[in-house]
């Protein structure tokens, strides 16, 4: 046995200042992603928008500078640069170096805001390589410097330094994000671009002026939404068929300020999204609930009253009247509490309560006024109950019928070995394909699925037609951990059968969308195999080198295919149109090998955009879009 270590006062560690942060990122932004990344500007946002709701500011501007880094400037009140008494230096220096400092911890400056634990402005000059602040107010203009959360400049009394004069208020914030603690330093521009949209719709005094100024020309986006949250809804539903016109009520309740807008459409799913105090609250929270259930209480009632339920017929449940409705739920709350730094889930209780009233008094008025509308949402809750049952019912024929078939095309090379963390699976497109993958590959550990060509669409097929195609049959009887409609409902993936489950695609356009409907199958139906970090993306190489001299060497794309001819001049080239040309060899030595290929690992975030990807194709013709599959495809799963 090992010696124990000595557990005593030395083995107590206390990080002081910001050093929390640097030392455990996590707890304060979620991740050290793209998706942590882009929350460093949210939190500065954030900051700007909560002076709007006070009443001190009308414009916002984000620019994402040509080096890298990122600046925020309002035209709020400028964060106070003052001496605070306890301190003994200024305001602005206590809020960006201090945890939990800030002017939102009681009700006297902001009666609504955001930002409620004071860490947001310390995070993001912690996780920052350099934060530079200029701050108007009183008519100076004030400048601070951070390197990694500690001061560059001296102060003078424990006041900043005066650079200028100025009539304008405000506070600007440029800031670099940190190299050594996030993955990668470049802010996905998408994601910036709806979170800001979303806040111009939930705030429609409010603009806010978008500039990227790595891109040439530069991209320039105003957001003003002066329709508010009626034209968030229209956004959401504008490539799809509507049911109702938006229906939009507003109320106050227990000092807590609610705006509901909703509309139905053609769909089979429900999206309702839930805000408060203009974050979005990704895992709802208490809002949402009392929305829904006093939104279903309500239906129900009217399709009994109209004679759609009869005595002996069940209330339609929540998820049939919802289905196919598009919400935005935003409430404005004077002391919200959320769980976690990142604001995923509220959790206050009278926040349901209040949400719950308002939508119970607002709704009744609007429908009893609007028959038509209200028919047409009964409508839409009776086809979702009828479409229920009959998944309901091919759910049990195809969970009973698995006990007998485990592969129900009859495709599937299984690997001899039964340890789930030694064997992978590899899913390739076509009977070619699977073909030289099967004789390729080592049978001990990897087995092969071929499909045929792009899968069903999930984003617009019901479950009964989603349980019924072959292809994802034959998929979820391989994989062995069920499936389910939300994250963790019938899904057990202590069952899974495989520790990786590879996408093995052709490199070209069509592959590209196969990816992306696979992805989109996954997320949707087994989340879990994305955020367990089984789901991965192999790289085909698109050409193979064959020099006079030397050895040959393959080329994984355009850009290595340069690369490779500014030091050869002599050789020939071979062009894979797909894994079907490939013999057993090359694949292996391609994609099979595990000391040679080329995975990528499939994160929640690529696995969403290539669910919306899917989402946006809904009702189209593939082919007129075939530049469009592939640009977002190759942002999902091909971005190496």
């Amino acid at each position: 046995m090992s010696p124990k270590s000595n557990y005593d006062a030395k083995s107590i560690t206390v990080l002081e200042g910001l050093d929390p942060v640097r030392a455990r990122p996590g707890m304060y932004i979620g991740s050290t992603t793209t998706k942590g990344l882009n929350h460093l500007i949210y939190e500065i946002v954030d900051n700007s928008v909560d002076e709007h709701l006070a009443g001190s500011c009308s414009s916002i501007w984000v620019t994402l500078e040509n080096d890298g880094s990122a600046t925020i400037e309002d035209n709020g009140r400028g964060i106070p640069v003052d001496m605070h008494k306890e301190k003994g230096v200024s305001a602005e220096r206590v809020v960006f170096t201090t945890l939990h400092a800030g002017g939102k911890f009681g009700n006297e400056v902001y009666k609504t805001s955001g930002g409620l634990h004071g860490v947001g402005s310390s995070v993001v000059n912690a996780l920052s390589e350099y934060l530079d602040i200029e701050v108007r107010r009183d008519g100076n203009i004030y400048h601070d410097r951070y390197a990694r959360g500690i001061p560059v400049i001296e102060l003078e009394k424990g006041l900043l330094p005066v650079i200028g004069k100025c009539r304008s208020t405000g506070t600007k914030i440029n800031f670099m994000p940190d190299g050594e603690i996030f993955e990668k330093t470049r802010f996905r521009e998408e994601d910036i671009k709806s979170r800001l949209h979303e806040t111009a719709y939930l705030n429609p005094e409010l603009t806010i002026y978008y500039c990227d100024k790595r891109v040439i020309p530069h991209e320039k986006i105003e957001f003003h939404e002066p329709e508010g949250i009626i034209g968030f809804v229209n956004d959401l539903d504008q490539h799809k068929e509507a049911v109702c016109q938006p229906v939009y009520f507003s109320g106050t309740c227990d000092g807590i300020n609610i705006e509901i807008a909703f509309q139905y459409v053609n769909e089979f799913h429900e999206n309702v999204l839930g805000f408060c105090n203009n974050i979005y609250n990704s895992e709802g929270g208490t809002h949402l609930t009392g929305f829904k259930s006093m939104f279903t209480n309500v239906m129900n009632n009217y399709a009994r009253e109209l004679g759609i339920l009869k005595d002996k017929d069940q209330n339609f449940t929540g998820a049939d009247i919802r289905n196919g409705m598009t919400a935005i739920v935003s409430i404005k709350h004077p002391d919200p509490r959320f769980e976690g730094q990142t604001k995923t889930k509220l959790d206050n209780q009278d926040a349901a309560k209040a949400v719950s009233k308002v939508t119970g008094d607002e709704l009744p008025h609007y429908f009893d006024r609007n028959l038509d509308e209200l028919k047409a949402v009964l409508a839409c809750a009776e086809k979702a109950a009828k479409i229920r049952k009959s998944e309901e019912k091919a759910k049990t024929n195809m969970l009973t019928k698995q006990k007998y078939s485990f592969d129900s095309n009859g495709k599937l090379a299984n690997c001899e070995s039964r340890d789930p963390k030694k064997c992978e699976i590899f899913i390739v497109e076509g009977d070619s394909a699977g073909g030289s993958a099967k004789t390729a590959r080592n049978r001990n550990y990897q087995a092969i699925l071929p499909i045929r060509g792009k899968i069903l669409n999930v984003e617009k097929a019901s479950i009964d037609k989603v349980l019924a195609n072959a292809e994802i049959k034959t998929m979820i009887n391989a994989f062995g951990c069920g499936f389910s409609e939300g994250y963790g409902n019938d899904f057990d993936i202590s069952k899974l059968r495989y520790d990786k489950i590879i996408i093995m695609a052709d490199a070209d356009v069509d592959g590209a969308h196969i990816s992306t409907l696979l992805l989109t199958l996954f997320y949707r139906f087994m989340p879990e195999l994305i955020y367990e970090g089984h789901v991965y993306i192999a790289m085909p190489p698109l050409y193979k080198a064959m020099p006079s001299k030397g050895q040959e060497e393959y080329l994984y794309d355009d850009k290595a295919l340069a690369a490779y001819r500014k030091d050869h001049t002599n050789f020939k080239l071979q062009r894979y149109k797909g894994l079907g040309e490939m013999d057993a060899q090359q694949l292996w030595e391609t994609t099979l090998d595990p000391a040679a290929r080329r995975l990528k690992l499939v994160e929640i975030e690529d696995a969403r955009l290539a669910s919306n990807t899917t989402e946006m194709l809904m009702g189209t013709d593939v082919a007129p879009r075939k530049d469009f599959i592939y640009r977002h495809a190759q942002e999902a799963a091909l971005d190496y």
